[in-house]
């Protein structure tokens, strides 16, 4: 099984009545004709496996300029599913964006970042034993929360962004339902508003302190959004109860993609939806988002538990699938108790081949949580590779007016 790093949260999904699922005929009927059993029996099983999947085809312009459509199944932006892992992909944008704020105080992303606690139940960080120098920056965070999905990366953007920043920002930019309310370790909703005092260090000296910050972000939360018939609380005891997950963090498939598109195809999107952000954020993030735990040096990773298939769900076989060295996957997933989650912009550099692929899965068939009893091997992992081989596929076949210049995408991996 694969070992999780979320394990601290819960997943969840719910349907509620309020919108209509999107789906387009077309892509549904393509990945039905195409379908191995496994997959045909998910597809014809929407309320069991609660799957949503976008599929987002990209033509290029003579000037090659992106041109995105998407086609949709099952798409609702009012069908919960606890995010998890996910939420970190705006929050490393968020950072570099804010970073680049902080430019005129002599402070980039490879600054030494120490974080102090200042209210209950935080901790301090002073050292990362993964950077090259054993000292935590903002890049080393990203570079963690991209390769194995790191929580306390997670953590710690989240402390050096704020709750109130973080949900503004990204409301801002278009996404008016999202709600960050937590980190992933143990904490109330209190403490999760409080957020610690950061200091940035060069050659041992302080060169700027960010005082903590408190939260008064209003959440609009809906009604309870209740899953599942029982769940197992924080001591082990089984509640004979739906979990409740009204207030966990939340955002949609839909906008997931949109964030993702908005970095990886930039101007695709409307220039408010857009991360501010240079092109050497762009390299970076192109090669951390894409690198796999064995091509890191710092940090360097133990490839027998975070093998290449680690964080790539799309395209790769269930388990310890590997890829062709021409095709890699630009993507952040989350998975735990159940759901998995990936949003993925995938390109094959050999036959000139790029999509984007977003997609999410239910599978907890006793419909209790936090057993950690879930049919990721059998089901989960198996629908994503096997829809991502059809929709590959059908690209590879696909007939372009232009043929794309995708070398920005490549990287130098170590």
């Amino acid at each position: 099984m694969r070992k999780k790093l979320a394990g601290l949260f819960v997943f969840s999904g719910i349907h509620l009545l309020l919108a209509q699922p999107k789906t387009d005929m077309w892509l549904d009927q393509l990945l039905k004709e195409k379908a191995p059993p496994l997959l045909q029996h998910v597809l014809n099983n929407p309320d069991s496996f609660r799957y949503q999947l976008i599929y987002t085809k990209i033509d290029r312009d003579k000037k090659n300029e992106p041109h995105c459509t998407n086609y949709y199944i099952h798409a609702n932006a009012a069908e919960y599913f606890n995010p998890a892992s996910t939420v970190k992909m705006p929050l490393a944008f968020l950072s570099l964006e804010k970073i680049n704020r902080l430019k005129e105080k002599g402070i980039n992303k490879e600054t030494v970042m120490l974080t102090d606690s200042s209210f209950a139940a935080q901790t301090t960080v002073f050292s990362d034993t993964s950077a090259a120098n054993g000292l935590p920056s903002v890049a080393q965070y990203i570079r963690k929360i991209f390769l194995v999905s790191d929580n306390d990366a997670y953590n710690r953007l989240y402390e050096f962004l704020g709750q109130q920043t973080i949900n503004e920002q990204l409301h801002k930019k278009g996404y008016a339902d999202i709600r960050i309310t937590r980190r992933f370790v143990t904490m109330d909703e209190e403490q999760n508003r409080h957020t610690n005092q950061v200091r940035f260090v060069q050659n041992e000296k302080k060169i700027y302190t960010q005082p903590p910050a408190y939260s008064n972000f209003k959440f609009n939360f809906p009604q309870p959004i209740l899953i599942g018939k029982a769940y197992y609380n924080r001591n082990d005891s089984l509640i004979d109860a739906p979990m409740d997950f009204t207030k966990h963090n939340n955002i949609s498939l839909e906008d997931l993609q949109q964030i993702l598109q908005s970095v990886m195809l930039p101007s695709s999107v409307k220039p408010e939806q857009r991360f501010d952000l240079g092109p050497e954020d762009y390299r970076f993030l192109y090669q951390y988002m894409s690198e796999l735990p064995y091509e890191s040096s710092h940090p360097k990773y133990d490839t027998t538990e975070f093998f290449d298939s680690y964080c790539k769900f799309f395209w790769f076989k269930a388990g310890k699938g590997k890829l062709p060295e021409y095709i890699r996957s630009y993507n952040k997933p989350g998975w735990s108790y159940g759901f998995l989650t990936d949003v993925a912009y995938i390109v094959d550099f050999k036959n000139n081949v790029e999509f984007m692929l977003s997609g999410v899965i239910y599978v907890n068939r006793d419909q209790v949580l936090n057993d950690n009893k879930y049919e990721y091997e059998e089901i989960g992992y198996p629908f994503f590779q096997q829809a991502g081989k059809i929709i590959y596929e059908y690209e590879l076949g696909r007939k372009r007016k232009v043929k794309p210049n995708l070398s920005i995408y490549k990287c130098q991996y170590n």
